[in-house]
């Protein structure tokens, strides 16, 4: 169904719609100074020790995996407005004290700043999803997602740009001190949302020990989102094998300077934009599980490649081909995971799946500086190859499945 300019003028006129995106906005300037700044900050400090950048990775995927499902079952607890102020009020402050240790003690403190805003996170974007639920009308609602995701790709081309030249020309202090700012402003802005009401108020639930067991033999008991489980887990053991590894990449690789990864970045950025809009024509087509695989096959074909490569231009078009089919499987979970998980349990469904495949991926990237350094870059990025191949062999059982499948088995 296409949105009519009209729709999409009270869209933009929509309170909470201006609110949800001048905050994103914000959130989105802080997180990728922070990532990049951070990111060759210690690269400068450890003489490019690969374990050291490995471990700013796992501070920023760990708390995902650990927080995911609390996070999101207390968001539907809380207060959604409340939970998300306050979320970037204890970001910024943590930031703030990061920056008064930077100044005065250890560098190190660089990955606690990182740590506590992605725990945050957890309790706060689920909160979002609650008052986009709420506050925007049904037939708006994937408009509305559309522009929100489309902000994200956006800075996945101007944001490793924005962090680099933050670094470079005003040095990390500065840079930390912009990741606080930012996070201060996005509670300001949130201050404006609707107040919550009492249907947004926590009410008496089951436990959540109650809640997970449910969730978890909910999920067991369906074949597709079983599968797709698996699945998640090989994405996550090959993602992360080799994403705290771009850097080097650059510069052992291409030997190139490491301040040359945001342009590798800005490939796979620019890259999502056009492949979004191939996505969606895409699914008018395929099943969401071809999708899917399709995504995951080009996906390893792309790595393989990229490990391969030691000259820029080819490099950055395997970096524009991963980037161009990750819409491809981003719609292909989404709309598997909604089509055959029944309303009541679609938070719990995601809750489980998503710290799958953060915990595969935060404990290959744990182990992703120690591989370096007993094998090649080369070898880390054809075995991730490897694992995104067998991705597309687990999903193969279920590929003829009907749009509705998945119910439990005998």
């Amino acid at each position: 169904m296409t949105t009519s300019s009209s729709g999409m003028g009270n869209l933009f006129r929509n309170r909470f719609v201006q609110v949800i995106l001048l905050s994103g906005l914000l959130l989105q300037i802080g997180i990728w100074v922070r990532n990049f700044a951070i990111l060759l900050f210690v690269v400068d400090q450890t003489n490019g020790d690969s374990n050291a950048v490995a471990m700013i990775s796992v501070a920023e995927f760990a708390p995902i995996f650990i927080f995911s499902f609390i996070g999101g079952t207390f968001a539907d607890r809380w207060r959604p407005k409340r939970t998300m102020v306050w979320c970037d009020i204890l970001s910024a402050v943590s930031v703030f004290a990061v920056l008064l240790t930077l100044v005065y003690g250890s560098w190190k403190a660089v990955f606690f700043a990182t740590l506590v805003s992605a725990i945050l996170s957890q309790f706060s974007q689920p909160s979002g999803m609650r008052l986009f639920k709420l506050h925007v009308p049904e037939a708006l609602i994937q408009a509305g997602m559309s522009i929100y995701q489309t902000m994200f790709a956006l800075f996945m081309v101007l944001g490793p740009i924005l962090g680099t030249f933050v670094y470079q020309r005003y040095g990390i202090v500065v840079a930390i001190a912009i990741m606080g700012v930012a996070f201060l402003l996005s509670a300001l802005v949130l201050v404006m949302l609707p107040p919550d009401t009492e249907e947004e108020t926590a009410k008496e639930r089951t436990s959540i020990r109650e809640e997970m067991a449910a969730g978890f033999h909910y999920v067991l008991s369906r074949k597709l989102l079983s599968t797709l489980g698996l699945c998640f887990m090989t994405a996550g053991f090959a993602i992360g094998l080799i994403q705290p590894l771009g850097v080097f990449l650059v510069t052992e690789r291409l030997g190139l300077h490491k301040e040359n990864l945001q342009w590798l970045m800005t490939a796979s950025g620019v890259a999502m934009i056009v492949g979004g809009g191939l996505a969606m024509g895409l699914s008018k087509k395929f099943a969401p599980q071809v999708l899917l695989m399709i995504g995951m096959a080009v996906s390893a074909i792309s790595v393989a490649l990229t490990g391969f490569s030691t000259v820029l231009w080819f490099t950055l078009f395997a970096q524009f081909l991963a980037g161009l089919v990750l819409p491809c499987i981003q719609i292909g979970i989404n709309t598997l995971i909604l089509q055959n998980t029944d309303g009541a349990f679609v938070g719990r469904v995601n809750g489980i799946l998503n710290p799958i495949f953060m915990g595969s991926m935060v404990v290959t990237m744990s182990l992703a500086g120690r591989l370096k350094e007993l094998f090649s870059i080369v070898g880390m990025y054809e075995a991730s190859a490897v694992l995104f191949a067998m991705g597309v062999l687990v999903m193969l059982p279920v590929m003829r499945m009907p749009a509705k499948s998945g119910m439990p088995e005998g």
